[in-house]
């Protein structure tokens, strides 16, 4: 599909610099940019590329100046990001939408699928199951018995929803995730065996939610285990039984939490965090990458490490463990300067 300058400056309520015409049909980084595509540039770092690149059109911020000779359109906007987003919003929502039900897949007499719905090729639909409007579940999707998905929801390739889990509505979910396995509950008995510990309860995940590939959100054991509104979670996150995430938190790739631990809301989760269990994560916190999270942190908190510790004072302990191998040098030398000196030693102490 072809836009003009024109056309897109008008979506935008962008100003216009260059050729209203021209005309574009694709998007590209603006380091990469070739002639019938459209870029954009947030950041300074990548500001050399606005006088190279060979995009036809570039959005850019209304505040950057211009300092050289420029061959693409320019449309100015408040925020280049936010607004090469919204186009890209734009642009998939022109894109052909599935729909219907192909074959062969599988839906139980029982289950209630709404209108506009897409059901891929070897999707199973359970006993019981409720599917909202304009529901897409993708091939080799499985939906367990009692499970309740609401509106404008996407399961892609290869989900797995367990029996008597909940999926709000605007919700997108990739491929391999598994939402309602059971939780990591074992009792140790006298022979130093294991014995499983029933998951009776379910993954109830809210609204706006979007959860990348190869997730895996564990049921509690009872009760529910709990996603917040408007959470965003990358690829290859485990979530164990019975945790609670607050709203609008975000969790990025690699990162675990463990049993029964609260994590409050607008929070950041960096890749490869871990969280131990039963504690609890106050509003407003972020937690560095690669931080190990042993105790509750209290909201509008930035730690980092492992053990995690405030962001201020590791990054003063960090400067110090740098200089550990100095350090260590130095007080080498001065014991051998001890032991080769001793007289100076007595002289300090004459009693």
């Amino acid at each position: 599909m072809n836009f003009t300058a024109k056309t897109i400056a008008d979506f935008l309520h962008g100003e216009l610099v260059g050729n209203p015409d021209v005309m574009v049909s694709d998007v590209s980084r603006i380091e990469e940019g070739k002639q019938g595509t459209l870029s954009f540039l947030a950041n300074p770092r990548y500001e050399k590329y606005l006088y190279t690149t060979q995009s036809s059109i570039v959005l850019i911020n209304r505040d950057l100046p211009i300092n050289g000779k420029l061959e693409p359109t320019l449309i100015k906007v408040e925020d280049a990001y936010k607004a090469f987003a919204t186009l890209l919003e734009l642009y998939a929502s022109s894109l052909p939408k599935k729909s219907g039900t192909e074959q062969p897949s599988f839906i139980h007499p029982t289950a209630v699928i709404g209108s506009d719905c897409y059901i891929g090729a070897f999707a199973y639909v359970g006993e019981k199951v409720t599917v909202g409007n304009n529901v897409k579940l993708y091939p080799h999707v499985y939906i367990g018995d009692g499970v309740r998905i609401s509106d404008n929801t996407i399961l892609y390739a290869g989900v797995k929803v367990y029996q008597g889990c909940a999926i709000g509505a605007n919700c997108i979910i990739h491929a391999s995730t598994v939402i309602g396995s059971d939780g990591f509950g074992f009792a140790q008995g006298d022979d130093k065996g294991f014995k499983k510990i029933p998951q009776l309860g379910n993954v109830i995940i809210e609204d706006d939610v979007e959860i990348g590939s190869n997730v895996s959100i564990d049921r509690a054991t009872m009760g529910s285990t709990l996603i917040g509104r408007g959470t965003k979670i990358d690829n290859l996150v485990q979530i164990a039984h019975n945790v609670e995430v607050g709203i609008n938190t975000v969790i990025i790739s690699q990162a675990g939490i463990a049993g029964s631990t609260k994590v409050g809301k607008n929070c950041v989760i960096a890749a490869q965090a871990g969280l131990v269990g039963h504690i609890k994560i106050g509003d407003n916190v972020i937690i560095g990458a690669q931080s190990g999270v042993s105790n509750n942190v209290e909201e509008n908190k930035i730690c980092l490490g492992s053990p995690a510790i405030d962001a201020g004072t590791q990054k003063k302990a960090l400067v110090v463990f740098k200089k550990l191998p100095e350090i260590y040098k130095k007080m080498n030398e001065f014991e051998r300067y001890i032991k080769e000196h001793p007289q100076d030693e007595s002289k300090k102490n004459p009693d």
